[in-house]
């Protein structure tokens, strides 16, 4: 299997600062339990984005979520989440989820009620009957070389509101760091962290697109969650990165969204 000449990066969303990364060029190798783990996980998988009933659709998606804890707490991307909510317009924070086996599209209004911009992880809460909670790996021990796979929207719902699941391998696990939104929100710790303490991530190599943000990489055995997607790398340009996908991208462990979690309790 051939390599790709080198990429170069582009901000995707947060920009990125990343030292060591090493790409491999292996192929996922296929996981006989892996269906089954998909038919469990599914369920749990959640549209985030707002919702305004004058609006055309009156949904609009933002990005994956996965259901936690008691079934009433949601995962995702800090960065998924949007600036500004037009409240005096009627917009809600909102997830969308399939209704049973009805195929009917349910809406439900969310609050948040955990943000950590520099993990790029946030907790939303529901009303309502629990959804389908996704275990978090207590013991997390995960290996350069291991086989991951991932479930979310990786377009939106473009072509229908059906969870998508992509496998592949963590080929690396790096380094980084994730500034603020703006140069004037650095304060000198973030400086150091990012110069002297960047935390680790999974890099993975699997194609995952700008809807995947938020979905869970999970083992495909066990259906353990044991990061979350957050960044894709950009060969080229954003505008070619769902006909020109690089193959690579990046999850925030689960321990970080363990901590959170247990933060709210």
């Amino acid at each position: 299997m051939k390599c790709d000449a080198p990429y170069r990066m582009r901000r995707r969303v947060l920009g990125a600062v990343v030292a060591g990364a090493i790409v491999a060029c292996v192929p996922a190798v296929a996981t006989a339990d892996l269906p089954a783990t998909v038919v469990r996980v599914k369920p749990s998988i959640v549209a985030v984005g707002t919702f305004q009933r004058t609006r055309n659709p009156s949904f609009a998606f933002h990005g994956t979520g996965f259901a936690v804890g008691n079934g009433r707490l949601i995962a995702t991307n800090a960065h998924v989440l949007p600036e500004k909510i037009a409240t005096d317009a009627f917009e809600t924070l909102a997830i969308a989820t399939l209704s049973g086996n009805s195929g009917t599209i349910e809406v439900r209004p969310a609050k948040q009620v955990g943000f950590d911009e520099g993990r790029d992880l946030a907790v939303l809460s529901i009303e309502g009957s629990p959804l389908p909670a996704l275990a978090l790996a207590e013991r997390v021990e995960v290996s350069e070389g291991q086989d991951i796979a991932f479930t979310g929207f990786p377009i939106g719902n473009a072509l229908g509101f059906f969870p998508v699941t992509h496998r592949g391998i963590i080929s690396a696990i790096t380094p980084i760091g994730i500034p603020q939104n703006r140069a004037r929100e650095l304060d000198p710790a973030l400086i150091r962290r990012l110069a002297n303490d960047p935390f680790r991530v999974y890099q993975l190599d699997a194609t995952a697109y700008p809807g995947n943000s938020g979905s869970p990489v999970f083992h495909p055995v066990t259906g353990e969650v044991i990061g979350v997607i957050n960044m894709v790398f950009v060969k080229s340009t954003k505008e070619r990165v769902l006909s020109d996908p690089s193959g690579i991208s990046y999850a925030i462990p689960v321990g970080y969204l363990a901590a959170m979690i247990a933060s709210l309790r």
